[in-house]
């Protein structure tokens, strides 16, 4: 047991996001704390993440090696702050993307914790610079961008303030690969970070094809699940191409002309709205009307899918 794992993880939010993270500190062994200013919230959450784990256990999904039991007995909920921050050596925080919202509750934080204690950020694409600027535990503050549900992705992107410590980069790092979480450090900020950047690099140019009526937003989807997404499952995309050819200058050697040449006739940003925002959301949705069932349904499978393939992707890296 590590000395993190005898103190408490507080996490500042007890939404989806953040439910996630409680689930997944409490598989690798930590005490939690779910913070949220609403009391219901709180209550409603625990019982959610409750039922999360029993299904997880029926299906033999659960992380870590303790029950269910002993996994929920690790985490509490609060919903008063310096209760929750109490004894915590990292903040895991979890609310919505709302620059001045993280600003606000990173400032009423900074007065409460002690020159130890990390402030990690969930934030999507929101940069460090900005939400951290000003705060006396500057030093001790970073972003660990989760991808949803983190319960069932292990990556993490770990992007670090200017002025944020080595110490602390190591610290968060060990912790997630404690955790069973697959960290990556950023050198340095950048918009979006870079899973955001490679995930809207994709959509952009998926949405130009649906619109340019090249191909069905389903039959887009196919091409990524069916396609790419088998190999990238397991290979990135500098890995792909290095195996795809006699190593990956032999790739470019051999290909680069011609990406470049098609890299040519992408067209501009897309807007994001109007007749093609309509068509692909048509497409996605069933005939049925319960849209929200319907979610709900889709996700549970992600979910289902997602840990039968972490499953297997950690018996592949045994072998």
């Amino acid at each position: 047991m590590t000395d993190l794992q005898k103190e408490n993880i507080m996490i500042f939010g007890s939404g989806l996001i953040g439910r996630s993270w409680a689930m997944v500190f409490a598989s690798g062994g930590f005490r939690v704390k779910l913070y949220d200013i609403v009391k219901e919230q709180v209550t409603a959450a625990l019982e959610d993440i409750r039922k999360q784990m029993e299904d997880l256990k029926k299906s033999g999904m659960l992380r870590g090696t303790l029950s269910v039991n002993e996994q929920m007995s690790l985490i509490s909920g609060s919903s008063d702050l310096k209760t929750a921050l109490e004894d915590a050596v990292f903040i895991q925080e979890c609310v919505p993307e709302s620059l001045e919202l993280k600003q606000k509750i990173f400032s009423e934080i900074d007065l409460h914790v002690n020159d130890t204690t990390i402030i990690s950020s969930s934030t999507s694409c929101l940069s460090p610079t900005k939400m951290f600027n000003g705060l006396k535990h500057v030093k001790n503050c970073i972003v660990a961008h989760p991808v949803n549900p983190p319960y069932y992705v292990p990556l993490v992107e770990l992007v670090p303030h200017p002025e944020t410590d080595v110490a602390t980069v190591e610290k968060t790092y060990t912790l997630m690969k404690n955790i069973g979480q697959s960290p990556v450090k950023l050198m340095k900020e950048t918009d979006g970070f870079v899973l955001n950047r490679l995930q809207y690099a994709v959509i952009s140019e998926a949405w130009r094809l649906v619109e340019d009526e090249v191909i069905s937003p389903r039959d887009v989807d196919i091409v990524m699940s069916e396609g790419l997404g088998m190999r990238y499952a397991f290979l990135g995309p500098l890995e792909t191409a290095h195996l795809n050819a006699e190593g990956f200058k032999s790739y470019c050697e051999r290909y680069g002309e011609g990406i470049k040449r098609v890299l040519g006739t992408f067209g501009p940003v897309p807007e994001f709205s109007g007749k093609v925002a309509e068509k692909i959301d048509e497409a996605l949705w069933d005939q049925q009307n319960d849209k929200n069932g319907q979610l709900e349904a889709r996700r549970e499978w992600r979910n289902t899918c997602l840990s039968h393939l972490a499953k297997l992707k950690n018996e592949m890296k045994k072998n």
